[in-house]
């Protein structure tokens, strides 16, 4: 089994929040890239995400000078298939967190982008935020970094602030 994940957007996402609205006029720069459920770059991009979790969310909550755009990146399942999206922004439930979800999906079909989505802490696969122009966290984001051209992987260092 495979998960989806975002590139074009993806990146795009990690590093400027736009509107659903925004979002949908670009579909068609959204590319998806298949990566296998046992990568194991994927496999430990996520699992660092997970491991710093509590201080991003501490972080999160009362946000330093210098710092915006925290989001959460969440798996969303349908049926065998699964795609990761970019939550932003994300507040605290009492049963877990919600938030908007900012990508157009292409693999699932069970969530549109713009809704507001429940989830848990056992579907968040990444976290990111900018400080002082530079991404921070967005673990998952450098691995794809692998998959595309160096030419665009510098496109997204040298524009939004990416330091992998």
């Amino acid at each position: 089994m495979k998960h989806a994940i975002r590139v074009m957007l993806s990146l795009m996402l990690a590093s400027a929040p736009i509107s659903a609205g925004a979002q949908n006029s670009q579909q068609g720069d959204d590319k998806v890239v298949n990566v296998a459920r046992d990568d194991p770059d994927m496999a430990a991009a996520i699992a660092q995400a997970r491991a710093s979790l509590d201080q991003f969310l501490t972080l999160s909550e009362a946000p330093p000078a210098g710092t915006t755009d925290y989001k959460l990146k969440v798996e969303v399942k349908d049926g065998d298939t699964s795609e990761h999206f970019w939550i932003i922004p994300f507040h605290k439930t009492a049963s877990g967190f919600a938030g908007t979800l900012a990508n157009e999906p292409q693999a699932v079909h069970n969530v549109t982008a713009g809704q507001e989505l429940e989830f848990t802490r056992d579907d968040i696969s990444d976290w990111g935020y900018t400080r002082n122009g530079r991404q921070v966290g967005s673990f998952t984001v450098c691995v794809l970094f692998k998959t595309i051209s160096k030419e665009e992987a510098d496109y997204y260092r040298q524009n939004y602030g990416f330091d992998c």
